[in-house]
């Protein structure tokens, strides 16, 4: 007999598994379906293993530089066991695990773990949408619901020419599972995973190549926070180069280096290095799903969705990586539960994908919400700006990490804030304050009027505020 559900979940991701708990407190019986683990690339591809490789990267960084904090470390007490940190991680993970499968227990969500396909009209469900469920021990399983919501998430992308062989060319996936470091690495991509990627590792003591086919590091960030980012990476060592056309032709592998030519501003160069790191975006996992069998479109390899998340066929939702977007964990989840919300008769406002918070957790940190300067400009705004340096605010002082700078931008007539850029300590827990004040409708001037408290690095956001006007006092 079929499993029959009010609401099923293909992908059991951050978009899939916030939808079903969602799902499950409004009421309805729920079933994921995943191939994998529960928490899809996020918790174990992604999101923590990659921030839990950073956190350690950074804790080694600070033991290296303790003597400028009065701590004297005796030469060659420190060491760095790449085998613990990968431990650390996988604890990590591990934790966070279980605690996602005792929320699907304690919301009593079925999880199917198998990989789902959608059928057509069958003698179970006179309309498609249905699941058809392998399982690991090949038996057949078949899923019928009310609604399906499809979170299949991504993958990373490759590049013509240059195949990943887990061995010279890595994808994110590799590089997170690798057991030793290289002596040196060149990093394709100058986006969030590559920039993050090279801050680790050059923590790590490894020699980073980075390179990005764009004029400048992190394009959808404005530009300045790019200019300080490209700034303060090739101070600690970073070897960063941009508008670079990698000769694929000219590929050698092998003999423990890979090596490629590459055209640059200021001619051709031969990039060589241990291991080269492909970070050129992800592709959504829409192949193999059974999409054929519904009327559901796709247009540049993402599913097609209206501003309810649905689909060509109104009982299938669509959320996450696999459509596109943000592609972001929390920009997923938030989806999935307007989703879950429309299918009960609630309506959410659409959000505007630039008023969805991005973060970078490099060293130092980056963190946005809202248009960039240029940004504001193109879509016709009169804008007025500040801002205000981490090495104006004491906390930033005393924890040394003074680099970097908070920076807003406002509608000069309305007073509205159009954006809000960090680059510095903490950058990532400090946006969530100017995001909900841009959520409120809040102005620079009402922001600065909140107090406060000394010495912490959410002042830098208030003083920016009220740079705005000419009334900061820490400059």
């Amino acid at each position: 007999m079929a499993i029959e559900v009010d609401v099923a979940v293909l992908g059991g991701g951050p978009g899939g598994y916030t939808a079903a708990i969602r799902a499950a407190q409004m009421g309805k019986s729920v079933a994921i379906v995943e191939a994998d683990n529960l928490g899809g690339t996020c918790l174990h591809k992604g999101c923590i293993p990659s921030k839990s490789l950073l956190r350690s990267a950074e804790v080694y960084a600070t033991l290296l530089e303790s003597d400028a904090y009065g701590i004297a470390v005796a030469e060659g007490s420190i060491s760095l066991q790449f085998d613990k940190v990968q431990s650390r991680k996988e604890q990590t993970v591990e934790q966070l695990h279980k605690g996602l499968q005792y929320l699907m227990k304690k919301h009593n969500i079925q999880i199917i773990k198998g990989r789902g396909r959608v059928i057509g009209p069958s003698i179970f469900s006179p309309r498609s949408g249905s699941l058809a469920v392998e399982l690991a021990d090949g038996e057949m399983e078949q899923v019928v619901s009310k609604n399906l919501i499809i979170a299949t998430g991504s993958r990373p992308r490759s590049l013509p020419g240059l195949t990943p062989d887990s061995e010279y060319i890595l994808t994110s996936d590799d590089a997170l599972a690798l057991e030793e470091l290289p002596a040196s690495i060149l990093i394709v991509g100058g986006g969030v995973i590559g920039v993050e990627w090279a801050s680790m590792m050059q923590d790590f003591g490894v020699q980073v190549t980075l390179v990005e086919a764009g004029a400048r590091l992190l394009p959808g960030e404005d530009s300045e926070v790019s200019a300080e980012l490209t700034r303060l990476l090739k101070r600690r060592g970073v070897r960063v180069l941009t508008s670079v056309q990698l000769n694929t032709t000219e590929l050698s592998v092998g003999n423990g280096e890979v090596s490629i030519s590459a055209t640059t501003a200021d001619g051709d160069v031969l990039l060589s290095a241990s291991k080269l790191l492909l970070a050129v975006g992800r592709q959504a996992n829409v192949e193999g799903i059974g999409l054929e069998n519904t009327d559901i479109r796709t247009k540049d390899g993402f599913i097609q969705i209206n501003e309810f998340g649905q689909t060509n066929e109104p009982h299938i939702y669509a959320i996450g990586d696999c459509i596109g977007g943000v592609q972001l964990a929390h920009a997923a989840a938030h989806e999935g539960i307007a989703a879950v919300e429309h299918i009960g008769g609630q309506r959410h406002a659409a959000i505007e994908p630039h008023l969805i918070t991005r973060c970078v957790y490099s060293r130092p940190e980056i963190a946005s919400y809202g248009l960039t300067e240029d940004g504001a400009r193109t879509k016709g705004h009169d804008i007025k700006t500040s801002k205000i340096p981490f090495q104006a605010i004491a906390k930033a002082l005393v924890l040394g990490d003074a680099d970097g700078f908070v920076k807003v931008i406002a509608d000069r007539a309305t007073g509205d804030i159009l954006g809000v850029h960090m680059i510095g300590p903490h950058a990532t827990d400090l946006i969530s304050e100017a995001a909900l004040a841009g959520f409120l409708n809040a102005t620079p001037w009402e922001v600065g009027q909140l107090i406060h408290p000394h010495p912490t690095l959410s002042e830098a956001l208030g003083e920016a505020m009220l740079a705005i006007d000419g009334k900061a006092t820490a400059m």
